[in-house]
């Protein structure tokens, strides 16, 4: 993989953020299947690093956070009492995006666990600047996290409960049931109603799926292993927020909130995860 030369390196990491499986990818670069795994999880490793050390002091004001499902190795039902639960079966990805600037501070992957988001609220929390208020679903384990991670009295936080229309699962059924009832609960300070929402949070949700092909649902695209998984992650949130233009931002997240100067191209990435070079 060392040999390989920097040009063929971006045009690999191009294309994995842009939804291609990393078979594809082998067969339009040239380049062999396992030299693409390998550059992949080396600059997914070069990106967590990026992200956590450029996401902080952020200015966020409106944060919306949600969960993401994936598997790996094999769907939950598949998984046996001989198997690491810990690393194969349902996996979550915890998002945060702020509303203004689109900007993802932080995710994690884990199950979706009490544990799991403390340790992601926890995250959250540290990277910010100032007080915020945060929009999530009616997911409890938030409660107790957003309470311990910033005090019932520093935080202005509400909750969108959806109800859903009955309607009987069969084959061939894909789409999600109509959406019949939304609550917004306060929860602790006193957040602003017509700001309370997931729809954001939602919305990156699908761009995660259509940027990183292991999150595409009904193909045999999903991660054979955990640690592959999270770097894919981390590279899709990292392409995201400073190599994707926002249409509606005309730059990227990182630009509008003021964690990069310029948009960042592929090269700058790659140049970023793995030599620690910056634009």
């Amino acid at each position: 993989m060392n040999a390989l030369a920097r040009e063929k390196q971006v045009a690999v990491i191009a294309a994995l953020t842009e939804g291609c499986s990393i078979r594809s990818t082998a067969r339009m670069t040239g380049v062999d299947r396992e030299t693409v795994g390998t550059l992949l999880a080396r600059v997914g490793e070069g990106c967590e690093a990026l992200l956590d050390d450029t996401m902080v002091n952020l200015p966020c004001k409106n944060l919306e956070l949600d969960e993401l499902w994936a598997f790996v190795g094999k769907k939950q039902r598949q998984v046996k009492k001989s198997d690491d639960a810990s690393k194969v079966g349902d996996t979550w990805t915890w998002l945060a995006i702020d509303r203004e600037t689109k900007l993802v501070p932080s995710f994690l992957v884990g199950k979706r666990t009490e544990d799991a988001a403390q340790a992601f609220v926890s995250d959250l929390s540290r990277r910010l600047s100032s007080r915020v208020q945060l929009s999530t679903d009616g997911l409890r384990s938030y409660i107790t996290a957003i309470g311990d991670s910033f005090g019932e009295a520093g935080v202005d936080y509400a909750q969108v409960v959806k109800s859903y229309e009955a309607v009987a699962i069969g084959p061939g059924r894909y789409s999600p049931p109509s959406v019949s009832k939304v609550e917004k609960n306060p929860i602790f300070g006193e957040p602003v109603e017509e700001l309370v929402t997931t729809s954001h949070a939602e919305r990156m949700n699908l761009s995660v799926r259509m940027m990183g092909r292991r999150y595409t649902r009904l193909t045999n695209a999903f991660s054979k292993k955990l640690e592959m998984h999270v770097a894919s992650t981390a590279l899709t949130i990292a392409a995201y927020n400073f190599v994707r233009q926002h249409r509606t931002l005309r730059c990227s997240p990182a630009m509008a909130a003021g964690v990069a100067k310029t948009l960042w191209s592929a090269e700058d990435l790659v140049e970023a995860a793995l030599d620690g070079v910056r634009p």
